[in-house]
């Protein structure tokens, strides 16, 4: 892996866009196979079912979530270890798909997720806020549409709007070659509008604007800069054991699917932080001063964490870095808004951020294919 060194991060060694090895079947490949072949039809009848004929039929929110979780199920991605910033892990049973609380038996993962958004409306993604995303997999974008039912975007590091995409769009996007800028006359908005326009709904943001292997944490686009002053900003890592379903090179659809298909069962590991606000320099107590409660209070403002509460992960970049690499200029205390998220993400992921962003994967994606072609 020497002819790739350049796109490792100077600073610690890590390549966030290397394919992570499968692990060999060796006396379980007759049974992995056996699992591929018979789930493999299912997968796609029950995939094509959801995308060509029940996403548009009146089934509602939950019959649509219903449908995700089928589609989930059937690679066996059921268990669900789910931990929440500021939550004692008494209420979350961690390396199950169920949440417990005092008194209940297990629950469905839907369930578990809508009693845990009850008991903690502060902590968990509600409508008309935003979600800052890790991107790993075309698992991420599954997940999130089963739980929340959100409104997908798609950011470029050349400009603070955003694309509004649709669920089949975020799962192919995550096959995709890596792009710095939006393709020719594509619509574009940025957050405000689209809260503004849907009140009711999650917003999801992939900041690193491609996919890695999870990790490290690239450099971010601009985009989150564009939500109000008063909105939460959540970030969520999302991992996976086995880690071999992460796309982090474009075109591997049969590995992926192999990946998927030929184990028993695949872990997501679910970490949500606490919110963030797009007001670096504003305290609690004049945030809680200039926004009055609505019938959506609790997803403007509930308390607003203090910046001596961020993450402690030991990053590699900082806000004296100027713009790290953005085509777009940002002044330095919307640095520092995006640095709280990006620390958020790398701590939940247990990993690094890196100085490598869109730019880098592109180089590399074609080095690679390159190499590949030769061999």
């Amino acid at each position: 892996m020497e002819k790739y060194s350049q796109y490792r991060d100077r600073g610690s060694g890590i390549a966030p866009f290397f394919p992570i090895p499968t692990q060999p079947s060796g006396i379980y490949l007759p049974l992995h196979i056996f699992l591929f072949l018979f789930r493999l039809p299912l997968l796609l009848t029950v995939t094509l079912s959801y995308f060509i004929v029940l996403q548009w039929l009146p089934i509602g929110s939950l019959g649509k979530k219903a449908c995700l979780w089928s589609i989930l199920g059937v690679p066996g991605v059921w268990w669900i270890d789910l931990q929440i910033d500021g939550v004692r892990k008494g209420y979350v049973l961690l390396s199950t798909s169920t949440l417990l609380t005092p008194g209940t038996s297990h629950l469905t993962p839907h369930t578990a997720h809508s009693s845990l958004a009850k008991h903690h409306k502060d902590r968990f993604p509600q409508p008309s806020s935003i979600i800052a995303s890790s991107s790993t997999s075309p698992i991420d974008a599954l997940y999130l549409a089963a739980i929340f039912d959100p409104i997908f975007t798609a950011s470029y590091p050349t400009t603070r709007q955003v694309q509004r995409i649709t669920l089949l769009q975020a799962l192919l996007r995550t096959f995709s070659h890596p792009q710095s800028t939006p393709p020719p006359n594509t619509p574009l908005t940025d957050l405000t509008t689209l809260l503004k326009a849907h009140p009711t709904r999650v917003i999801v943001v992939f900041p690193e604007c491609t996919t890695t292997n999870g990790r490290g944490i690239l450099q971010f686009s601009p985009s989150l800069l564009t939500a109000p002053p008063t909105t939460k900003i959540f970030p969520l890592s999302l991992r996976y054991t086995p880690g071999d379903i992460t796309t982090a090179v474009p075109g591997a659809y049969f590995s992926f699917l192999w990946n998927l298909l030929s184990k028993p069962t695949h872990c997501i590991r679910v970490r949500i932080a606490e919110n963030v606000y797009n007001t670096p320099t504003t305290t609690t107590t004049t945030m809680a001063a200039r926004v009055a409660r609505s019938s959506y209070a609790t997803n403007f403002l509930d308390t607003l964490q203090d910046d001596t509460g961020s993450s402690s992960t030991d990053t590699l970049l900082g806000s004296e870095e100027g713009d790290g690499g953005l085509a777009v200029p940002i002044t330095a205390d919307e640095r520092r808004v995006l640095d709280k998220v990006a620390e958020a993400l790398a701590r939940l992921g247990r990993v690094k951020r890196v100085g490598l962003g869109v730019k880098e994967k592109a180089e590399f994606v074609r080095a690679w294919t390159r190499q590949r072609r030769r061999g």
